[in-house]
Order: structure tokens, then sequence, then C-alpha cells
């Protein structure tokens, strides 16, 4: 049988199969076969899956196209309803609600169901049948289990329940992987893409047709961007790819061998990305631009990797962050590695010449400060390392496929609407500081640079309330004239301007990180304390929530991601006071992203350094000399066990200028080299960086 027979094939068995699976969950609404108890639950639950199903026939059959602004509003918005926050009290997809009416084990099973299950909102627009039909299908065999149950006066066995969940993520975990690397590195897999370069974005009823929830942030996103002149769009965009490009030119790396590029944004930004797809194809890449996980079961998380419209529900998805939690034993974890080394097989010819993430960032949403619940799904101990081993095992296979020395990035952040009433001054603000001239930064940070070199450690003291003490050793220069410890980091892949950075030398790195307040990856935390020990971290405690156990177990789960401890990756010196004092004028300083944030000050990583996968590669500064600080002792044992090197995370950790009391490189001899006091530089040579704190803006 040719190709396209077993396809036409295929396709009639799915088409069979998702009819059937249609008729059998609408019947449900009118059946009383299962425990009163659990009624409500699933015709609740069959009637969102009856109006998903509903939006993916309203999409064949093109309204989306044909319908008026008001008609898409309304549709987006019933799609989203249940798990609104003012609905989520009394939905089945919060694990509170569902515990509560369906017993916590019952319920925290049938709540990860519910919440899975709002993937096919995405699927339905993309009209992908066979990823609708599978979970439809996961919904009846579970209901299933309770009708028969039912019928002998019971109820069904949790732990049968269980390994129908547990079945479902292992047979479908290859089928799962294939489409996603396939997303993941093939430019012809263009949904996306074909919105944003055929629509008329002037209609606005176009960011209806990628099946994200749209608000009024997005909409006012795209009317501000659709008002700018020609040339600021393409300052941004210009911005943004030259960064990717330079990006491979600083580190010696050869952009000519690659064929694409993955745009990560968000929407409301179609217009630059537009800009920028157009640039990168003047350069030989082709963009790839795919949707941010929908499915849990695919890695759907609260911080978005892809392309993603506003969230409906903060709380939900950090509440079903962990729902793995129902499946993740040795033997799935090994299966699904199994699977992920096969899919990326698959691809192995389009990953091979994929460059890398180009990334547009947002900020300025409403900070989200997560309430713990008792009934969310957690990773037990054993699950943790198992998710560690994953990660690390993954890490290396991806980087085997698509490999660390021969590609780059670009990262660039804007805000969004919500940030308040002078967005648009915001904006042109930020537009200012990502385009900044890195040549006066570039001179000065030689200087900080220069002084460093000197050092055999830094010792960094807060101010105020601040609790910092900690001293950070340095890397011994054998030959100081033409080798140096730290980065002169000015505006390419890491946009806006201004950073030193180096990898510390572990042994002998200790003292106490404490931060009042920081936004990492969208959560916030009070009073972060992290110590540190031979550079690894020892102890850590933050004031979030009422209890230490629950605030060393968000630490743990967001922060060492169930690492036992990390090692300090990076040591950096922020130099954008322009960036710091903007901030300050306009209060948004705790709704920064680390990207701009890890310029207001120093700053500190756990987890990897800035150079995994590249150790080996030779990096200069533009004075000529050669950087020798890419490794510590943990990425050191790479050519041991790749598994204990390389640690997947890295986590920026800002002291904002206002709370540092002193930052102080000492030399061998004990020679002290002040380089900022009391939140000021006064290091000789660097009277310009001042200057914003001065003037103002």
């Amino acid at each position: 049988m040719s190709e396209n027979k077993k396809e036409a094939v295929q396709d009639e068995m799915l088409a069979e199969r998702f009819a059937l699976s249609c008729e059998r969950i609408a019947q449900i609404l009118q059946e009383e076969a299962v425990d009163a108890a659990f009624r409500d639950y699933f015709v609740r639950t069959a009637g969102l899956i009856d109006l998903f199903v509903q939006e993916f026939h309203y999409v064949a059959d093109g309204n989306l196209e044909k319908a008026g602004m008001e008609e898409l509003r309304g549709h987006n918005r019933r799609l989203y309803e249940d798990i609104l926050p003012e609905n989520y009290g009394k939905s089945y997809a919060n694990p509170s609600f569902a515990a509560a009416r369906l017993g916590k084990e019952f319920g925290q099973m049938l709540s990860f169901l519910a919440a899975e299950l709002r993937s096919l909102i995405a699927f339905a627009y993309e009209q992908d049948v066979e990823s609708m039909v599978i979970r439809m299908e996961l919904f009846l065999e579970v209901y299933h289990a309770f009708v028969s149950a039912a019928e002998e006066g019971v109820s069904p066995r949790a732990e049968e329940i269980r390994d129908m969940i547990y079945w479902f993520a292992s047979d479908y975990s290859e089928t799962m992987l294939e489409k996603n690397m396939r997303s993941t590195f093939d430019w012809k897999e263009d949904f996306a893409l074909r919105i944003i370069m055929d629509s008329d974005l002037q209609d606005l009823r176009y960011l209806y047709r990628f099946g994200e929830y749209v608000t009024e942030n997005e909409l006012r996103m795209a009317r501000y961007v659709n008002s700018l002149p020609e040339e600021k769009i393409a300052l941004m965009a210009d911005t943004y790819t030259e960064g990717y490009r330079i990006g491979f030119e600083v580190t010696g790396k050869d952009i000519g061998k690659k064929k694409s590029v993955n745009i990560r944004y968000f929407l409301g930004f179609e217009r630059v990305v537009r800009k920028a797809v157009e640039n990168f194809a003047g350069i030989g890449l082709e963009s790839v631009i795919y949707r941010a996980p929908a499915s849990f079961l695919e890695g759907r998380k609260l911080s978005k990797n892809g392309y993603y419209g506003a969230c409906a529900n903060k709380q939900f998805e950090y509440d079903h962050e962990y729902d793995q939690a129902l499946y993740y034993d040795k033997k799935y974890v090994h299966h699904r590695l199994e699977n992920y080394r096969n899919a990326l097989e698959s691809v192995k010819e389009l990953a091979a010449v994929h460059g890398g993430p180009a990334v547009i960032e947002e900020f300025g949403g409403i900070p989200f400060e997560p309430e713990s619940k008792e009934e969310n799904l957690r990773l037990n101990e054993e699950q943790q390392k198992l998710a560690v081993e994953f990660q690390s095992a993954a890490g290396a296979l991806m980087n085997e496929y698509v490999k660390g020395e021969e590609r780059s990035f670009t990262i660039i952040a804007f805000p969004v609407p919500e940030i308040g009433d002078n967005f648009e001054e915001i904006f042109d603000g930020v537009l200012r500081i990502n385009t900044l001239d890195y040549t006066l930064y570039q001179g000065i940070q030689q200087k900080i640079i220069d002084t460093l070199d000197k050092a055999a450690y830094v010792r960094i003291k807060g101010c105020g309330a601040n609790r910092t003490d900690l001293k950070v050793v340095l890397h011994r220069l054998e030959n100081p004239e033409q080798e140096t410890n730290f980065e002169n980091c000015v505006a390419d892949v890491n946009i806006p301007v201004g950073e030193v950075f180096t990898s510390p030398v572990l042994a002998g790195t200790q003292g106490k990180l404490h931060v009042s307040k920081v936004y990492l990856n969208g959560l916030k935390y009070l009073n972060l304390e992290i110590d540190f020990k031979d550079g690894m971290i020892a102890d850590y405690s933050c004031t979030n929530f009422d209890t230490p156990e629950e605030n060393r177990k968000f630490i743990r789960e967001n922060v060492l991601h169930h690492h036992d401890t990390l090692p300090m990756g990076e040591f950096a010196i922020g130099t954008n006071t322009t960036a710091y004092v903007f901030a300050d004028k306009y209060d948004i300083g705790d709704k920064l992203p680390i990207l701009i944030a890890e310029k207001m000050g120093p700053h500190f990583a756990v987890g990897d350094t800035c150079y995994s996968h590249e150790e080996e590669l030779t990096t200069f500064n533009p004075d000529g000399k050669r950087l020798i600080a890419k490794e510590n002792e943990v990425s050191a044992l790479r050519s041991e066990d790749l598994g204990k090197a390389y640690l997947n995370c890295h986590t920026d950790i800002t002291i904002p200028y206002d709370e540092l009391g002193e930052l102080t490189a000492v030399d061998g001899g004990g020679q002290e080299y002040v380089i900022i006091r009391d939140g000021r530089f006064v290091l000789e040579g660097c009277e310009e960086l001042n200057k914003a704190f001065e003037d103002g803006l």
C-alpha cells in the first residue's frame, strides 16, 4: 500500500473514532448511569468536551474568517469561562473543589483529567483530530469504569483509574513527542506562521484564529503596535534579529550552517514578528513558531515556552504544575526517554540545522502570588529524583542532536498594557533601554573587568534590612595579560546592554544571599534567603507562606527544580543604571523580567553556568583577552558523567542597587578595590553610570 493510501486509511479510521467519541459523549449529558456523587462531574465535563467539539466544527467550517469581532469574542470567552478566577472556585479543574466534591483521591485524578481535556481547545483550532480523540477516549474509558462499578453498586477502585491515566500517558508518549519534535524543528508546521504572515493585522479578528485566550490586554497590545510608524517596528525587529546573528558571530559559530530559528513571543506583537520573520529569511533562516504546550501531559507550565495568549487563570496553571505525580515512576521515565530519543531521531536532519530560540518576553502583567493547596498533586521524593534524572538525560539527548557548540539564542522583553496607565510611555522607555549605545557600556565595563581581574575574590554585602554577606571566589589567572575572568556583555543575545559575568570557583564561595522581594519565572518571593557553602546551596527560606515547610517546598520546586542542592553557576555585576532609574520612576521594579532586572545590580545564578555545553569553545572579550572562567567544579564533571555536570536550570537572583552596601574586589595580598558603595559606582572611570541616578530620566 502506498504512503498516501496508508494516510488516507488512517485519516478515515481517526474520523470514525472521533465521530463515535463525539456521539457517546453527547449521550452522557442525558444519562444517570454513574453514582450520584460523580454524575455532576461527568455531565459537566462531557458538556465542556462537547463545547470544544463544536468549536472544532466552527473552525472547520471557516467561521473564523466570516464572524464579526463580537461573535469571536463570545466564542473565545465561552471556551475559557470555566477556569476564569470568578468561576474557578466551582470548577472541577480546581483540585480543591474536586476533592471536596469527589473525595481527595478521586478528586485529584478527575481534576487532572478535567484540566488535561482543556488542551482540546488548541487541538480544535489546529484541526488535530488525533490529539483530540485520544483524550476523549481516555475520558470515556474512565466514565465507563464508573458506569460498570455503579452497576455493581460500588465505586471503582482508585488504582484502576490511576492505571488508565498511567497507560494513556505511557502508550501515547511516543505519539506526543514525535508531534512535539516536528513542531519544534519543522518550518513546514506553519499554523501560527501563516496567521502572522497572511492576515490583515489591522483587522484584529486575526487574534482569535490562534485558539489562545484573548483579553483586552492582547487587543490593546496589537492596536498599539499597529499604530507605530514602520521605522519603529523595524528598529525593534532589527535589534532582535541582529542580536541573534551577532550571538553567532561573537562566539565564533557559523550561522551559515543553520536553516531555522524558533521564534517565541506573546500575542499582540505580530507586526514586529512578521518583520522579524522577513529579517531572518534575509540571513537564510526559516522561522519555526510553535504554541506553548496546551497539554499538561506535554509539558504545560506557568512559564511559557512558545507563542501564547493571555493566561485565563495562573492559579489553575500552578495547581496542575505537577500532575505527572499520578503516573511518574521509573518505568515511565525510562520509556519516555526512549521515546524522546526516537522522536529526535525522526527529525535529526532538521534538528542538526536548527539555530536555537529567539525569544520576545512580555512583562508588566498583574503579579501572581500562588495559593498553596494540600489537594494539589506534588512529586514525592523518589519522583523528584526521577524528574531530575529525566531532565538531565533529555538535556543531554537534545544537545546530541542540536549541538550546544553550534547553536545560539537571543532574548528581548517589552511591556504589555496591563503594566498601567503609563503603558505607552513605559513602552517607549523600554525601547530606548533595549537600544542603548553599547559602545559606552563596553568601555566602562572593561574598567570594571580590569579591576576584577586583579582579585582573588569579591565581597558583596547588603545594606539596611538586606542581610546579604557573600564571598565569591574567582579563578586564578595564569597569564593576566592575555586572560580574563569576566565576559564583557553588551547587547547581542542578552538584550538590553549592561553586565559583566563569570563562573565562580565553588570552593571557598560562601555566605548568605538575601533579597527582600523578587520575581523569578513569574512567581513572587518574599525575603528569599539562600546560604552557600563551597559554592553549593546549603540552606534556603522565604516568607511567602505560613510555615517553613511550605516555603522550603516552594523554593525546592521552583528554584532548585527538585535538586537537593545547586551550585552558584554565575556571578555578575549589572551596570544598566538607566534601566534602574527608569523602573524606579514608574514604580515597575517588581514587574520587570529578570532579563532587565539582572542588569540593575549584582546577580547570582543558581544552576548551570552561562557556558553550559560550550566550555571547549574559545571566547574572547573585545580587548582580545581570552575568557578562562567557563566552568566550575560541577560542570568539570562532564567528561565523567553528563548527568552530574549539567543541571538543566539557571535562575538569576538580583540584589537591587538600593539594597547593596558594598561590592569589593580583594586581591591575594588583601588589597581592596571598592567597585560599588551604598548603591553607587565608586570605581574610577565608572562615573558615567551614576549620572542616571543624578539626572533622572
